[in-house]
């Protein structure tokens, strides 16, 4: 094989590991956004129905202030299987690519660099201890007399993913 193809071959491979890296690294990001939703429904109708909601999630009320009328919830967000086992996946291919290209510019001790593949599962660990905590959504509901077809606005601050499926299953509509 041309001298020329292999360093260069080693050099996008690492460059595909980085990218790799900051993939794994962004699976345990924190998404948490604030969002104005507004709803139809009057505030005496519509507070149940959030907390129900919550409550379905496997969230429960932490804290309330009724001088600002604001709720705070809680709940624990369990890590993904399948998203453990596709980062452990993209890992072992990763580190096989890595181990090939490193065995072939150095056949002397290639068979040690078939080990790498076996700190694939570190990944998974990674993502699993980092993604498995506990979530807070904050409520803030306000009595909005202004505007007659929309008489409750509600300030959210949760995750991205968290806002998205309670405007789903809730006849709420953003700002």
């Amino acid at each position: 094989m041309d001298t020329a193809i292999l360093p260069s071959t080693l050099l996008l491979t690492l460059l595909s590991l980085v990218g790799l890296v900051f993939f794994i690294r962004a699976s345990t990001k924190d998404r948490t956004e604030v969002t104005r939703l507004v709803s139809e429904e009057e505030e005496i109708i519509l507070i149940p129905k959030i907390r129900e909601y919550f409550q379905s999630r496997s969230y429960r009320v932490a804290a309330v202030d009724p001088e600002q009328n604001q709720v705070v919830f809680e709940g624990f967000v369990q890590p993904s299987v399948f998203l453990a086992v596709f980062l452990t996946g993209l890992a072992a291919a990763g580190t096989l690519c890595l181990a090939l290209v490193l065995s072939l510019l150095f056949p002397g001790v290639s068979s040690l660099f078939f080990g790498l593949p076996l700190l694939a599962p570190l990944s998974g660990i990674f993502y699993w201890k980092k993604a498995g905590k506990l979530e807070k959504v904050c409520l803030k509901i306000e009595n909005n007399s202004n505007l007659s077809t929309f008489p409750s606005v509600i300030t959210v601050v949760a995750h991205r993913d968290e806002i998205n499926e309670l405007q789903r299953m809730l006849p709420l509509k953003s700002c």
